[in-house]
């Protein structure tokens, strides 16, 4: 059974850094493409960032240069480091992975950026 857990979201003020982590139980996180999204309240859910089985990322372009996807496999783990955070950066920030048509995802955590 494959489950995805996040951690790592609270309140942090404008400029400051989170890294957010996605346990993954189940699968092999460095065998599968591994992506965190986000979704801020009345908005569409977004991708933020991916990295593949082969170690490829890519990202938003609002978070370009700012966020770095990476991974753990030693503890199957997928991090997102958030840097230089700003308020539209405030969401809810999820996991997830695709294995042929089904999609996996995690909790959620909560990322809020204030002064």
């Amino acid at each position: 059974q494959v489950q995805l857990v996040e951690s790592g979201g609270g309140l942090v003020q404008p400029g400051g850094s989170l890294r957010l982590s996605c346990v993954a139980s189940g699968i092999r996180v460095y065998l599968n493409t591994m992506a965190w999204h986000r979704q801020a309240p009345g908005k569409q859910r977004e991708l933020v960032a991916f990295i593949t089985s082969g170690g490829r990322t890519n990202y938003a372009d609002s978070v370009r240069g700012r966020f770095t996807i990476s991974r753990d496999n030693a503890v199957n783990t997928v991090y997102l480091q958030m840097n230089s955070l700003e308020p539209e950066d405030t969401a809810v920030y999820s996991c997830n992975l695709q294995i042929g048509i089904k999609t996996y995802w995690g909790q959620g955590t909560q990322v809020t950026v204030s002064s």
